[in-house]
């Protein structure tokens, strides 16, 4: 395998052209700052929801542009990953880097925007330094002035304007305070020819280490004597310590112990959020699509056509738009609590613990958020900032079992103990910890193999504890939104599509003896005036030729086409069938099952007494029972391991930037799967459990 950093940058992007600002195109400026510095607040401040969201070039780091009027003059604005120099260490600095400086093939923007945190100038003040050395048009936005001010600090932005020789405009950025003014000044410095400023006249550095004996530090500490120089000049009380509440809060929230209990009590609260308030709209949106698939076939006549808009069209949208509640939930609370500070340190309390397993800190939160839908987790693995260690997280977070494995865990621990709900308890549990225990063996794995190395050492800077801004919030979480429907739901919409049209052709005329059997009785019955019993086995009829159809469908054959190979697992070829179709979403095995067993897509909602009867009635040729314990273990441990999910596939895919990656996690989940269930099976098997 190779490095994670050789394949995010050689593969194709799933962005927009590589040339960032076409000729001719608006004015473009750039947002350039610091990590927690409020850039993204004031991105969303000025261009509202007129952005989008799409890859580098060649890479899986994000961008966002947005488009704004200032003073009747169209305006591109581009939201930079966070900068501390434009020395750059990581990917995400060396894109921003590459974009300011116009490298490689980027086209240098018009301007940049230095978003400067009003309570600690300092940091900020070595990049802004390095971009005067580029001779850039630049406006210093001075945000937080309202956190400055309530530590005690007073920035004079005249005299840093003079120091600086460039705008510098306070603001508060997620209430809008200063953007008229900062809107002003862009207009006037788009307004002008000329260059920004000159290196020599604004930073006045010491000679350069080439032209001296000294240790090869000199510009640095150069920068650094200069920017001592600025804030002694501009900014009143400039060392005020942490005040004694944000120490005393910090003392318990970073705690080893105290911390960790509490960052697992507010996840499992926020989790509990995205189980329990999400399932209401998640029920209204899948009534709503029902209904709407009632309503077309109702007003459509019975045919492939109605079949394609009710079961592929309808029900792949549905199967899509379902799911959005809990990434909106899930994302409004992410955000909640990294612009309120906390994310920062939860990061830093769980690193020593998760640095065991080969993994930082930061990926606890995807992992757990994976609980809900592996989806919306692997997105926010973009918390992770070294690419080796997102791999890994967006590579096992499929073991962690989410919210679409439930229905198949309840119907196997229904079916298995449906009298004793301990027993039953205790497996459903067991699934969940054998997923848990699967992916930090893997990361540990992984870690030691294909992806070789440890986990960088956390060093994060811990912002100061703010109000989140609700604004900045509701616009972070419609961009997620936004991102999951229109470039993953896409793709999970063909795939629905393909997967209706496995299941429904070839097409055959033929009725089974069964069939034809449960038709007589119906029509005896009618003719005996016994309408309950007629019905009853023109439904059952239906059941039975839907399930010859099936078994003639495409994936139908390719069920009998791999049942050699899934028999050893103590399956057949009509699981076979629900191993294929489940790609679509794991919980789709349920109702394939129904409608291959003669059930019904209706029998697991309406009857779920009858379903486990005729599951547990279900037998092979020979007449063995197909569901005994031992195969039934297995299956429960194949879903617990398997990734069988097609829509999890194409987000992986939209985040690493290339097939290789969801193509190996298929592979390796995969193989893990079988040979786990492989071993479940004969072994109990062996014990006298088949």
């Amino acid at each position: 395998m190779n490095s994670p950093s050789t394949v995010l940058e050689s593969s194709e992007s799933t962005g927009s052209s590589p040339r960032d600002f076409a000729p001719g195109s608006p004015p473009t400026i750039a947002l350039v700052g610091s990590p927690n510095t409020g850039k993204t607040s004031l991105f969303n401040a000025l261009t509202g929801l007129r952005a989008k969201t799409a890859n580098y070039h060649g890479t899986t780091v994000e961008r966002k542009i947005g488009r704004t009027a200032i003073a009747g003059q169209t305006v591109d604005i581009v939201d930079l990953p966070g900068i501390y120099s434009l020395n750059a260490a990581t990917e995400e600095e060396r894109i921003a880097s590459d974009v300011v400086l116009g490298r490689g093939r980027c086209t240098q923007p018009d301007a940049v925007i230095v978003i400067a945190d009003a309570s600690n100038l300092e940091r900020s003040l070595f990049v802004i330094s390095q971009l005067i050395e580029h001779n850039l048009k630049i406006i210093v936005a001075l945000n937080m002035i309202d956190v400055a001010k309530s530590h005690g600090i007073h920035v004079n932005a005249e005299q840093l304007s003079e120091e600086l020789k460039c705008p510098v405009v306070p603001i508060i950025a997620r209430n809008g305070f200063g953007l008229a003014r900062l809107r002003a000044e862009i207009a006037a410095m788009l307004a002008e020819k000329s260059a920004g400023v000159s290196a020599e006249e604004a930073i006045p550095l010491a000679p350069s280490a080439a032209s001296c004996n000294a240790c090869g530090l000199c510009p640095y500490q150069a920068r650094y004597s200069w920017s001592d120089r600025v804030v002694k000049r501009a900014v009143k009380s400039p060392r005020v310590a942490k005040g004694q509440k944000t120490d005393a809060i910090d003392r318990v929230l970073t705690h080893p112990v105290v911390g960790l209990v509490l960052f697992f009590s507010v996840m499992l609260v926020v989790f509990y959020l995205i189980f329990s308030v999400a399932s209401i709209p998640m029920d209204m949106i899948d009534g709503l699509f029902g209904r709407l698939g009632g309503w077309v076939a109702g007003k459509i006549p019975e045919g492939d056509f109605q079949s394609f808009l009710v079961n592929g069209v309808i029900g792949g949208v549905g199967g899509i738009l379902v799911f959005l509640p809990q990434i909106c939930i899930l994302f409004f609370f992410l955000a909640l609590l990294e612009d309120s500070g906390y994310l920062a340190r939860a990061a830093f309390v769980v690193d020593r613990l998760m640095r065991r397993v080969g993994l930082p800190g930061t990926a606890f939160v995807p992992l757990l958020s994976a609980h809900a839908c592996a989806i919306p987790a692997i997105m926010a693995s973009r918390v992770i900032r070294d690419p080796r260690d997102r791999l890994v997280t967006i590579l096992i977070t499929p073991l962690m079992s989410c919210s679409a494995r439930i229905p198949v865990y309840t119907m196997i621990t229904a079916l298995l103990f449906p009298a004793n709900p301990g027993k039953a308890a205790l497996l459903f549990t067991g699934a969940y910890i054998l997923g848990i225990l699967a992916a930090l063996t893997m990361a540990f794995v992984f870690k030691k193999t294909i992806l070789r190395g440890d986990s960088k050492a956390l060093v994060i800077e811990l912002p100061g504890y703010r109000i989140p801004g609700l604004r900045a919030v509701f616009l972070y979480t419609f961009d997620r939104a936004k991102v999951f429907v229109t470039q993953a739901g896409t793709n999970i919409l063909l795939i629905s599509i393909a997967l209706w049209a496995l299941a429904t052709y070839p097409k055959t005329d033929a009725v089974p003896p069964n069939v034809a059997e449960l038709t007589a009785q119906a029509e005896a019955f009618d003719a005996a005036g016994n309408d309950e019993s007629a019905s009853a086995m023109r439904a059952e009829a239906e059941h039975q030729q839907s399930r010859f159809e099936l078994s003639h469908s495409f994936a139908g054959r390719l069920g009998k086409l791999i049942e050699p190979a899934v028999r050893p697992l103590g399956y057949d070829w009509q699981i076979g069938i629900g191993l294929i179709t489940s790609f679509a979403a794991r919980e789709v095995i349920v109702s394939t099952l129904a409608v291959v067993y003669g059930l019904g897509e209706d029998g697991a909602d309406d009857e779920p007494v009858g379903l486990y009867d005729r599951m547990r009635r279900a037998r092979h040729a020979d007449g063995s029972p197909v569901f005994t314990v031992a195969a039934s273990v297995s299956l429960l441990v194949f879903y617990v391991l398997a990734m069988q999910c097609l829509p999890t596939q194409i987000t992986t895919r939209r985040e690493t930037n290339s097939w290789k990656w969801p193509l190996f996690q298929l592979a390796y989940m995969t193989v893990l799967a079988y040979t786990a269930a492989l071993v479940v099976y004969q072994t109990l098997r062996a014990l006298g459990y088949a």
